[in-house]
C-alpha cells in the first residue's frame, strides 16, 4: 500500500489531529481508494499519514464501528470483503433512502440551485473525459449531498453517507470495469425533471442512477469471484 491510496484532505481550522485522521481516512474508503480485503495496520497507516498510532487507532475505532474498517485482531485490520448479499442490501438501502431525501427536498429547489447543480455536471463531465475517478466521485455526492441538503429538516444524510462509506471500495473495483461512454447521464435526467418540476420523473432518474452500470457490473464480478448466494 503507498501513500497514493489515502488522498490529502485539507485540515479545517479547529479540526482535532484525531478527527482529521478520522476524516482523511474515511474519505479515502468513500472513495474508493483502498480496495474490499485491503490489509491495513495501525502501524502502516499512522506512517502513512505521518502521525502517532493514537489518533490512528482512535479514527479505526468510528470507521470500525460504521463497518467501514474491520479489525481482525493480533492489530490486523483490512477493508471488509463485497458479498452478494451485502451488496443487494445495500443498494436497495440507497434506493429507500435517497427517494425519500429527494422527495423531500424538492418543495426547497430553485433554478439558483439547478444552476449550481448544472454546473456541476459540467465538470464531471469533464472528469468522465479525463477518466479522473477521484474527482468524479467526489463531484457526484456533491451533487446528490447538495440536493438532499435543501431539505432543511433533514436527518438523513448520515444514514446516505454511510451507505456511500461501505460501498465505496466496491464500487470503485465496478466503475474501473465499466465504459464510461455506454453509460446513460443520469444526472442530465434529474436536472431535467428539476427544470419541469417533476419528482416522480427525479426520483426514476436517481433510482435508475445507482441501478445504472455499477449494480449489473456489481453483480457479475461477485458472482465471477464465487459468491452465488440468492439476493
Amino acid at each position: 500500500m503507498t501513500t497514493t491510496d489515502i488522498p490529502e484532505l485539507p485540515r479545517d481550522d479547529g479540526m482535532t489531529t484525531q478527527e482529521h485522521a478520522y476524516y482523511r481516512l474515511r474519505n479515502a474508503i468513500m472513495l474508493g481508494a483502498l480496495r474490499p480485503g485491503t490489509a491495513l495496520t495501525i502501524r502502516g497507516l499512522a506512517q502513512q499519514l505521518d502521525l502517532s498510532p493514537t489518533p490512528i487507532r482512535e479514527a479505526v475505532r468510528r470507521l470500525s464501528s460504521e463497518n467501514a474498517i474491520e479489525v481482525l485482531g493480533n492489530r490486523r485490520l483490512k477493508i471488509p470483503d463485497m458479498t452478494l448479499g451485502r451488496f443487494e442490501e445495500l443498494v436497495q438501502l440507497r434506493i429507500a433512502l435517497e427517494l425519500h431525501a429527494a422527495e423531500r427536498a424538492f418543495p426547497y429547489l430553485s433554478e439558483i440551485v439547478i444552476e449550481h447543480l448544472r454546473a456541476l455536471d459540467d465538470r464531471m463531465d469533464g472528469a468522465i473525459a479525463a477518466r479522473d475517478l477521484d474527482a468524479l466521485t467526489r463531484m457526484n455526492q456533491e451533487f446528490h449531498k447538495i440536493l438532499y441538503r435543501l431539505n432543511p429538516y433533514q436527518a438523513v444524510m448520515p444514514l446516505i453517507e454511510s451507505l456511500w462509506l461501505q460501498l465505496g471500495p466496491f464500487q470503485r473495483q465496478v466503475i474501473e470495469t465499466v465504459k464510461m461512454v455506454d453509460v446513460v447521464d443520469r444526472h442530465k435526467e434529474m436536472l431535467a425533471a428539476m427544470g419541469t418540476r417533476d419528482v416522480i420523473a427525479l426520483c426514476a432518474a436517481i433510482e435508475s442512477d445507482i441501478r445504472d452500470g455499477s449494480v449489473t457490473a456489481g453483480r457479475l464480478l461477485l458472482r465471477k469471484a464465487g459468491d452465488a448466494r440468492p439476493f
